[in-house]
């Protein structure tokens, strides 16, 4: 479990001739060795054209072999022990306890798209038997399921360093779909990135696959990447990060000869709407749960809630008043990276400059490394919110802005205000909910999952899960980034008209080898076809 700073090319290390860059400690500003390199045009060149030879191989293995190999990086992952977690912590400063539990999550999601492998229902399969007796033409047999797209670009998110990266949501389901991935580690943890790679290399030489269905590489700057995403034979990207990183990758792959889908999570603001019933009854547990929420991890997720809707009165005003005052007593945090909190710093100023007021901040450090951000509470009024884009932008870190209305009117002019985000929270009564059916409307246009009183940090991975929404939360709302939908980013289509039998993929076949739900005359069975 060396890591040696390498690019790994398709299960070759490629000792690097790029330029030279060091993971480095948030928390201390310490250098980390070993050095880095960024992959030069050949490597990634490499690195795909290894992709492009292991998917003719790949794509025809059997589910059960690759939920075996998708169990095997989970078990992989796992043997890495305490080192993974050292060097994580090193590099990103999360707690140990943080991404001890992250792990066990990244490990849990190879895991659910493995059984999903063997459960086999994802494919979709869909078949109309031909009927040569039908009048006034005979209808053709057609048969149809979904079919991977080929080698997949990756990218590594600075937040999750195991759950968003290498062996992450994007990298596992790629794997499930039956796509080679090439994966681009997020620098600000390079050596974290290369463990986990490592992982996933010794379970593709146990599984005997092509070492080219997985590639790691490296690199600081954005021309790793707009190569990555240029090469013709790449066919979808995956991305977690800022919106001006997720559209340069999409504006790239769409001037493309042949454009490609990117699937990229850039930001969202995850507005909380409290209303009258929730704030009378439970103010001070809602501030607490808000308190704790905004300041996880830092402030540090894609889900934090940025923004915090209430309509002016004595309730919504002592609620104020405790978030305020439990985030004036919060300690500051070191984030990811110093880039990060000077984006972070930059963002309060921006609302503060559009007419919004800061009524709490954490006290400074003693000893403050330039990574570290102190919890915040802005507040502004729902017509300033409305008429002032900058205030509806993402301010990524330990902070949210406190939107008052005056009336009901102006819960729902905030609402509509608001562009496409991955959540909305709402806090009420049963009875509340019905009354602000309006509001529940809104919402649901502009998110991809509406909370009901809860805080929206804390992602379930499951079979239900939607973790994507409008532009610019994402630039698919159609997809998810987490649970077991996230497969169908990765494939597509493909209808075979009048094959015979033994041509056909297995899933269509008029025997249900698999035991699979297929939709046979557009009713869902597990039967054969008669």
């Amino acid at each position: 479990m060396t890591i040696t700073g390498h690019n790994l090319l398709g299960g070759e290390a490629a000792a690097g001739s790029g330029t030279e860059f060091h993971g480095v400690n948030p928390a201390t500003g310490e250098r980390l060795e070993p050095p880095f390199y960024e992959a030069t045009a050949a490597e990634i060149d490499r690195a795909v054209q290894a992709a492009e030879a292991a998917f003719r191989a790949y794509r025809g293995v059997g589910p059960g072999a690759r939920a075996s190999f998708l169990r095997g990086v989970a078990e992989e992952v796992l043997a890495l022990g305490d080192p993974l977690i050292e060097r994580a912590h090193a590099e990103t400063a999360l707690p140990v306890a943080r991404l001890v539990g992250e792990r066990m999550r990244t490990v849990n999601q190879l895991r659910l798209f493995a059984d999903v492998l063997e459960e086999g229902s994802w494919v979709e399969a869909r078949i109309d038997p031909g009927d040569p007796a039908r009048t006034p033409s005979p209808r053709p047999d057609l048969r149809r399921m979904l079919v991977p797209l080929g080698p997949v670009a990756v990218f590594g998110a600075s937040n999750f360093p195991f759950a968003f990266s290498v062996a992450g949501g994007d990298t596992a389901s790629a794997l499930a779909a039956g796509c080679p991935v090439v994966c681009k580690a997020h620098p600000a943890h390079p050596g974290t990135s290369e463990l986990v790679a490592q992982a996933i290399g010794r379970a593709l030489a146990a599984a005997g696959f092509p070492p080219g269905v997985f590639s790691l590489l490296h690199g600081w700057s954005t021309e790793v990447g707009q190569a990555l995403v240029r090469h013709p034979f790449i066919t979808a990207v995956g991305f977690t990060g800022s919106l001006r990183g997720g559209r340069a990758l999409f504006d790239a792959a769409a001037a493309r000869p042949v454009p490609i889908p990117v699937y990229a999570e850039m930001g969202s603001v995850n507005p909380v709407f409290l209303l009258p019933g929730a704030v009378a009854d439970r103010g001070p547990e809602i501030a607490a749960e808000l308190a704790q929420s905004i300041t996880l991890g830092v402030g540090q997720s894609c889900t934090n809630p940025g923004v915090v809707v209430g309509v002016a009165g004595p309730g919504f005003a002592q609620l104020q008043a405790r978030l305020a005052e439990q985030l004036s007593s919060e300690s500051p945090g070191t984030m990811l990276y110093d880039r990060l909190a000077a984006s972070y710093a930059a963002g309060l100023d921006r609302f503060l400059a559009h007419g919004a007021r800061r009524i709490a901040a954490a006290p400074a450090a003693a000893e403050a490394s330039s990574a570290m951000a102190r919890p915040a509470l802005l507040a502004v009024d729902a017509e300033s919110f409305a008429t002032e884009s900058a205030l509806r932008e993402e301010v990524f870190g330990p902070a949210s802005l406190l939107v008052t209305a005056t009336d009901r009117g102006g819960l729902l002019r905030a609402a509509d205000a608001l562009e496409g985000q991955l959540t909305a929270s709402v806090f009420g009564s049963p009875e509340d909910l019905l009354a602000h059916a309006d509001l529940i409307a809104v919402l649901e246009r502009k998110v991809g999952r509406i909370i009901f009183n809860g805080v929206p940090t804390g992602v379930e991975v499951g079979h239900a899960m939607q973790h994507g929404g409008p532009y610019p939360a994402t630039t698919d709302g159609r997809t998810t980034s987490v649970g077991s939908a996230a497969i169908a980013r990765f494939v597509r289509p493909v209808c075979y008209q009048d094959f015979p039998q033994e041509a056909l993929p297995a899933a269509l076949r008029d025997r249900n080898e698999q035991g699979i739900w297929r939709r046979l005359n557009g009713q869902l069975t597990r039967d054969d076809v008669a």
